[in-house]
């Protein structure tokens, strides 16, 4: 896809390449985000016409990329909304500082306050709708409640809980810790897809290449603080209520990552809208996007 006026003087919004072998669509646009932490990679695509549903930023999760949000974008440019996606620090292509403590809740909500600067000082659009898939919903809920009204219309909670709880993925955690810096989930996950890969990588597919190839890219220091921040179990929905913001709370039917009690919970205490999407678990983004796009567009064409 042309650049379409996607760049800022000094660099700041710049064409990117893709990222590994999934094919991304024609009305997609690759970029590179310069950040304080380093280059942040992106996906962009807006509407053919004026963006009348706004803009949006889609933050995603655990072991995610910018790439989970492949098949949803489009679907939110044909709805009129100029929709944006980013790895975060340590994600795939995106800079990876070294050492976990350059993977806190801060800083990964500095990131998205960032982001949501570029995309106001490139399109004029000074709010940003805002959604969290997951651990990029602890992230986007961070950012909420530190730029609040000022900087987002909104957020949307996708398949994220309102807390954390001690010991969440403390088995990933020890394999990682145990097989040093030098290893990955998939490869620990997949012993003989990885066995395979390394004997004849053609036999994988490009789904798999793909996952391979973004668990090989993402920063073990990244997962390791991830799961700090996953473990915690502070619970700031009081501090979201207080932004304001109108909030939407929706899980696939089969999400199994949050209780879902605790999702419609979260929402009765925000008196926020609570929606579950059908024929979807905890990928409803890429399992039933176009489910996603309608309720996500319904959503922000109220709040914008």
């Amino acid at each position: 896809m042309s650049g379409q006026g996607s760049a800022l003087p000094g660099g700041q919004v710049r064409p990117g390449r893709p990222f590994s072998v999934l094919p991304v669509p024609d009305t997609v646009e690759v970029l590179e985000l310069e950040a304080p932490v380093g280059t942040l990679t992106a996906l962009r695509a807006h509407p053919a016409g004026p963006a009348a549903g706004g803009t949006a930023l889609l933050v995603p999760g655990f072991t995610g990329s910018k790439e989970d949000f492949l098949p949803l974008l489009p679907l939110l440019a044909e709805r009129g909304v100029d929709a944006w996606a980013f790895s975060q620090r340590g994600q795939a292509d995106s800079a990876a500082p070294a050492g976990e403590e350059a993977y806190t809740l801060d800083a990964f909500t500095g990131d998205v306050l960032h982001v949501a600067s570029l995309i106001a000082e490139l399109t004029g659009h000074q709010r940003t709708h805002l959604l969290g898939h997951s651990f990029g919903g602890t992230v986007a809920r961070a950012a909420a409640i530190r730029g609040g009204r000022a900087v987002f219309a909104d957020l949307a909670m996708l398949c994220s809980g309102p807390h954390g709880w001690p010991g969440r993925k403390a088995a990933e955690e020890a394999r990682l810790r145990g097989a040093g810096k030098q290893t990955d989930l998939w490869t620990l996950d997949r012993p003989e897809a990885a066995r395979t890969a390394r004997r004849a990588p053609e036999r994988l597919s490009p789904t798999e290449r793909f996952l391979r190839e973004r668990s090989l890219r993402t920063s073990v220091d990244h997962l390791l603080g991830a799961i700090g921040v996953l473990a915690d179990p502070a619970d700031s929905t009081p501090h979201l209520a207080a932004t304001g913001l109108p909030v939407l709370v929706a899980h696939g039917a089969y999400d199994d990552a949050w209780p879902q009690e605790w999702q419609r919970t979260m929402a009765e205490r925000l008196g926020a809208r609570h929606e579950v999407i059908a024929d979807a678990g905890h990928l409803p983004n890429q399992e039933n996007p176009a489910a996603t796009a309608d309720l996500l567009s319904d959503f922000w064409s109220h709040t914008g």
